[in-house]
């Protein structure tokens, strides 16, 4: 058996989420379906994260164990084709020794949320972005986002399905800007917690709206209770961007 590591990128409109689920169709389902199909072989698909429904990668890592002479561009192609017509596509993959792990060894988390701030209705990119017809502040979103910079207790921002060990989490970059349009939030983290940055997401969005100020936000922050979030984000809007691993660039 060889370790693959295996670089996806997926629409999640049409999925249950990544990992695989009793009452529907998943990213990992998928994959795993698609690798049986070429190969014979029933194998099961770890991730560096998991999505929920609706949430899209451009760069998720996942790893199998497969025994195949297929050269890795082969095994790319075959994956592919097997694949279709789901959304979903295996961009890159690699040999790792047998010990790695997508998922332990995984150092690093990137998540982009895309928000269409405009009135009239999405074509190309609806339901793949939150649309918000409200004038949207992307500069005081921004300040108000530092707040949550750092070593906190996210409880607050936390689903209650969660099934992390700790609400602390050490936040490393939480970025919004404007272009045109969009308004692009962009976090960083070596983990989150489930629902943590569509949480965010929409209290930052009530923050551009005049809604919320700092100290609002703030206030929801050090309350540490779930009771306080604003909205929750719908998770169209969220893409996970990419996993950094130690001695990887």
């Amino acid at each position: 058996m060889t370790r693959y590591a295996l670089t996806l990128e997926f629409d999640g409109a049409p999925f249950m989420g990544l990992q695989r689920q009793n009452h529907g169709m998943t990213v990992q389902q998928a994959v795993e379906d698609a690798v049986l199909k070429f190969s014979g072989q029933d194998v099961r698909m770890q991730s560096a994260g998991r999505t929920d429904a609706g949430v899209h990668a451009y760069g998720m890592v996942s790893h199998i164990d497969l025994d195949t002479d297929l050269s890795l561009f082969r095994m790319q192609e075959a994956i592919n084709a097997c694949l279709r017509p789901h959304p979903v596509a295996v961009t890159h993959i690699a040999i790792k020794p047998d010990d790695w792990h997508s998922r332990f060894d995984c150092t690093g988390r990137s998540y982009i949320y895309k928000i269409c701030n405009r009135r009239a209705p999405l074509t190309f990119e609806r339901g793949n972005a939150w649309q918000i017809p409200q004038e949207l502040d992307a500069e005081a979103m921004h300040d108000a986002a530092q707040l949550l910079t750092g070593l906190h207790d996210f409880t607050t921002f936390r689903s209650v399905n969660c099934q992390s060990q700790s609400p602390v989490k050490t936040l490393d970059r939480l970025d919004v800007y404007r272009e045109g349009e969009w308004v692009f939030v962009e976090a960083e983290a070596r983990s989150f917690l489930h629902h943590q940055v569509r949480s965010m997401v929409g209290c930052l969005a009530l923050v551009g709206m005049g809604r919320w100020d700092e100290a609002r936000l703030k206030e929801a922050l050090d309350a540490k209770d779930r009771q306080m979030l604003g909205i929750n984000a719908p998770p169209n809007g969220l893409y996970f961007v990419s996993a950094q691993y130690p001695n990887e660039t």
